[in-house]
């Protein structure tokens, strides 16, 4: 079973220049929780909904108060998970499962033999993966 499979292929994107409020309202209109985040034709990050529910950076805080108070200017880039962990589109799907169980990640970008990015896969793909699993006739 391979990636290629069961990926997502029609991409939405954010770039690190982007501010969080349009990458945030760009993945609400597209109903996706991730975005790849690309500079040019190179990926250079990836954003999660998660990050904008808690980025990284609030550990580092003493004032707790300051948690959620993101301002017009906060950009993509602020937020985002540099240099993300990528599955390929000819690897199996069962290398995806490991990486996601192992770093609890609900996606992960997909990138061909080119190292360009060509999908992602999600959580919600590998489902699909299971349910073909499942419906296979015993012989």
């Amino acid at each position: 079973m391979k990636i290629s499979k069961y990926m997502t292929t029609k991409l939405v994107t954010a770039t690190p220049e982007m501010t969080v409020k349009d990458a945030f309202l760009s993945m609400r209109s597209h109903r996706v929780r991730h975005l790849p985040v690309l500079e040019g034709d190179e990926l250079v990050g990836f954003l999660s909904d998660r990050d904008l529910r808690r980025p990284k950076w609030v550990d580092a805080l003493d004032d707790w108060t300051q948690y959620y108070q993101i301002d017009d200017h906060t950009t993509v880039r602020d937020v985002m998970t540099a240099n993300p962990e990528v599955v390929r589109t000819y690897e199996r799907v069962s290398k995806a499962v490991k990486i996601f169980r192992e770093q609890r990640y609900g996606a992960l970008p997909v990138l061909n033999k080119q190292g360009e990015l060509v999908g992602v896969l999600s959580a919600h793909d590998l489902l699909g993966a299971l349910e073909e699993l499942l419906n296979v006739p015993k012989k």
